[in-house]
């Protein structure tokens, strides 16, 4: 499984990462949208073109919640579980600048997201998408729900495990009604402290994430992502045993970029059904092919990351033209 890629692909597989539901969920400058009609035609072009090279793609739907900024969204309001802002700054239209205090959502505005995540994934899926990934990680939306640190609710979505699973709960099970459980994936990231979530408490981790797991495991989806920096370790594989589907594991940001041999390691111990691949991807637009053939790949640009441009992004060279 890979993650980030632009232009032509020749790759077995693709998600493209953070495309967002609705424009005040936009976390990004530049960041794609899935929110109208006309974005769901621009994307049906990119699906057409992976599919014409006999590769499959996931689109990622994700909700950035107290991480985005007026700046970034269009002026419209920053949503989130409670009114707790993150500790930090984020880059606008206008520069850096903190990140706001977040309105505490209503029920009704919960309910609402929960169906523009439906309505994105029905866009994505009729323009060709093969499926959808819920983003529940990262310290956006879903998670800032699962976390103690962000949501300090004390209605029906805070305060017990099983109230701050729940929307995350009814925002999966709503999109697998809507589009068939086969077609969506979730990403999770327990304990990986992005966006202030701080989830530090191990039982209350598992006790969180499990009940999520234990909820989720009678709709059959796709696959369960999981970032963590230990993906064969005690907590990673049982939430592998309380999901009962297929796992993919994604080492982040620990312990650099994802090599050919760790990606086999990973699936040779039976850590994992499938290894998220990122770095090397965005380098390497015909990535399976050189791992396949153990040819030698071009080195990521990372000073080129996040860029504007087709510099660092779809001006990799081809096995061929290397």
């Amino acid at each position: 499984m890979a993650s980030g890629a632009g232009g032509r692909t020749r790759t077995g597989s693709t998600r493209n990462e953070g495309t967002y539901p609705d424009h005040a969920s936009q976390g990004y400058v530049g960041e794609p949208g899935i929110a109208t009609d006309e974005q769901a035609a621009g994307w049906q072009r990119v699906f057409e073109a992976v599919h014409a090279e006999g590769g499959r793609i996931v689109l990622q739907i994700m909700h950035a919640g107290r991480g985005t900024h007026p700046d970034i969204n269009g002026g419209r309001r920053v949503l989130a579980p409670s009114a707790i802002a993150i500790d930090n700054k984020t880059f606008t239209e206008k520069g850096e600048q903190p990140y706001p205090v977040p309105e505490a959502m209503t029920t009704a505005e919960i309910r609402a997201a929960v169906e523009d995540f439906v309505a994105a994934a029905r866009r994505a899926i009729e323009a060709g998408a093969d499926g959808v990934e819920i983003h529940g990680a990262n310290g956006y939306l879903l998670q800032e729900f699962l976390s103690p640190a962000a949501n300090r609710r004390t209605d029906g979505y805070g305060g017990s495990p099983q109230n701050r699973a729940r929307f995350v709960v009814e925002v999966v099970t709503a999109v697998a009604q809507a589009v068939g459980a086969e077609r969506v994936g979730l990403r999770i990231s327990p304990e990986v402290d992005l966006g202030d979530v701080f989830e530090t408490d191990r039982d209350d981790v598992l006790a969180t994430y499990g009940t999520l797991l234990d909820q989720l495991r009678p709709l059959g989806l796709a696959y369960l992502s999981v970032l963590h920096a230990e993906p064969g370790g005690d907590l990673v594989q049982e939430l592998r045993r309380r999901f009962d589907g297929k796992l993919i594991v994604n080492s982040g940001p620990f312990g650099g970029q994802t090599t050919r041999e760790q990606a086999h390691q990973q699936i040779e111990a039976d850590h994992a059904d499938a290894v998220v691949v990122g770095r090397p991807l965005i380098a390497n637009p015909d990535l399976v092919e050189r791992w396949r053939g153990g040819h030698a790949e071009n080195e990521p640009r990372p000073e080129l990351f996040y860029g504007p441009g087709a510099e660092g992004y779809t001006d990799y060279p081809f096995l061929e033209a290397a």
